[in-house]
């Protein structure tokens, strides 16, 4: 029942603007046919432009997207639209030298870096699974590869990401970034199971000087994570200051991303959160992540 009212839910939402949204986490084709996607970057873009959005930032768990934003910038103007790289297995791991690479790509529009998603060893720990991972601490303390990955992020000023790491190694990488002055740092879908950030530790990211993100994807499906009660005790334990609001969506059967933001601020708004909240959560504090003025 829950999928097939997703199949009226455009409609209903279809007249509601976005104006000056930034979507920091947005997965669409192409991608891996194990993992189906429901619309293309382009085509996302189209419809993300026309909902009023002011930027897009594709993600991929198997492959840099910033030649990806480069072409959707030529197809769609009059939105922002960036990539990154998932320091997953296929592109080495934690490889400095293939972020060195994706900052020489034409354009620059590579501006995140997300620590490793779905091979983090968190991950594979967390689903019990007998496959390679990419860790990213030992002993307590960050591995060197890390060290010279956030040294790179400092130097080119990208945006980091801590991707799937567990609740303790986000702490110890926003830790040394911070020290490397890194500024732009987001804690990737605090309340995913995966991850699952206590409050406690997500208001030391917050006092550390990152952003918590808070994706829709969590909140639907089958099993949802949480429900939004739960979300919006944990983003006023935060702060809207230090929040970030995402759609985390393009999943084969979710809403589409336009879609599933506006079912996600509709639910905030009946949880208390004013126009400003979210202008501060969806608007300005991602706008700030990406060095966006």
């Amino acid at each position: 029942m829950r999928y097939l009212a997703f199949l009226f839910f455009p409609l209903a939402l279809s007249a509601q603007t976005l104006s000056g949204v930034v979507d920091i986490h947005a997965h669409a084709d192409p991608d891996s046919n194990v993992r189906p996607r429901s619309i293309d970057a382009l085509d996302l873009a189209k419809l993300a432009q026309a909902r009023g959005m002011r930027a897009v930032v594709f993600k991929n768990h198997n492959e840099p997207t910033t030649s990806l934003a480069y072409l959707v910038r030529k197809a769609v103007p009059g939105i922002e639209v960036f990539g990154g790289i998932v320091l997953n297995r296929p592109v080495g791991g934690v490889n400095p030298v293939a972020v060195e690479r994706m900052t020489t790509m034409k354009g620059g529009w590579g501006r995140v870096v997300w620590m490793p998603t779905n091979d983090a060893e968190n991950q594979v720990r967390f689903e019990k699974a007998n496959r390679a991972f990419v860790p990213v601490a030992s002993n307590g303390q960050l591995r060197p590869e890390v060290k010279e990955v956030l040294a790179l992020i400092a130097k080119h000023k990208l945006t980091l990401a801590t991707g799937h790491s567990a609740p303790e190694e986000s702490l110890l990488i926003i830790r040394e970034a911070r020290r490397l002055g890194i500024e732009q740092i987001v804690v990737t879908h605090a309340m995913s199971l995966s991850v699952n950030m206590s409050v406690p530790q997500m208001q030391e990211a917050a006092k550390l000087g990152a952003y918590v993100e808070f994706a829709y994807n969590v909140l639907i499906g089958s099993d949802p994570a949480h429900t939004i009660p739960e979300y919006a005790a944990a983003i006023r334990a935060v702060g809207p200051d230090h929040s970030i609001l995402s759609s985390d969506l393009g999943q084969a059967g979710n809403p589409l991303h336009p879609d599933g933001l506006a079912a996600f601020f509709k639910a905030l708004r009946e949880q208390g959160f004013t126009e400003a909240d979210l202008d501060r959560m969806a608007k300005k504090n991602p706008a700030a992540l990406l060095g966006l003025p």
